[in-house]
């Protein structure tokens, strides 16, 4: 008999609730903040008119709530139904070996963009010269989300929690959502630098 899902899920736990609202929390937030500093130059001119300053800030603020949500995020697991998914040695060498893929993903994707291209520099004026192709955008459009989401499923099958790929599921579905923001306005940020450099070169 296939076991039903509140089986594996415990609703009642204000842990798991906590762990969603802070994944949704994320990219929703720095979205509105980055957007309103491509606007109004907020978090520049706290940092007197310096933008990779600002930029730097932000990025701090970025890591320091992703391993905050991480850490929610194990921590909801810690009170969920324990059920083992895979057989051994699988329940082990398949969660590493996600955890390692995703993790590879996430520091190279970091390496190749820079931290001012990784943390939403562009929003800050500070734009890249051209689209980085190289690994591992070579094979991935997003590879810091995809390997963000690979790690989440790492640890819930390491933990051997079902609940804990629900909550993948849901990280994957914001990140999507999310992406549908960041990618036509970064576009938008690029498509004004060429048009601006192209009514320079008329003028000229």
């Amino acid at each position: 008999m296939v076991a039903s899902l509140p089986e594996y899920v415990d609703w009642t736990q204000p842990t798991l609730w906590i762990s969603v609202l802070f994944i949704a929390f994320n990219p929703t937030a720095w979205n509105v903040v980055a957007r309103n500093e491509y606007r109004n130059k907020t978090i520049t001119r706290i940092f007197g008119g310096n933008a990779h300053y600002g930029c730097y800030f932000l990025a701090v603020m970025i890591f320091s709530f992703g391993m905050f949500r991480d850490s929610l995020f194990q921590h909801a697991l810690e009170h969920q139904p324990r059920k083992q998914m895979l057989p051994e040695p699988f329940d082990t060498l398949v969660p590493a070996a996600l955890f390692a893929v995703g993790q590879t993903f996430v520091i190279t994707s970091t390496w190749a963009l820079g931290i001012t291209g990784t943390f939403l520099g562009d929003y800050f004026g500070i734009l890249m010269d051209h689209r980085v192709e190289g690994f591992p955008f070579s094979i991935l459009r997003d590879p810091m989300y995809v390997g963000s989401t690979m790690s989440f499923v790492a640890a819930s099958l390491w933990f051997e929690r079902p609940a804990g790929l629900l909550i993948t599921l849901y990280v994957y579905i914001v990140y999507l959502i999310a992406l549908r923001f960041e990618g036509p306005f970064t576009d938008m940020i690029y498509s004004n630098r060429a048009a601006s450099k192209a009514a320079s070169k008329k003028e000229l």
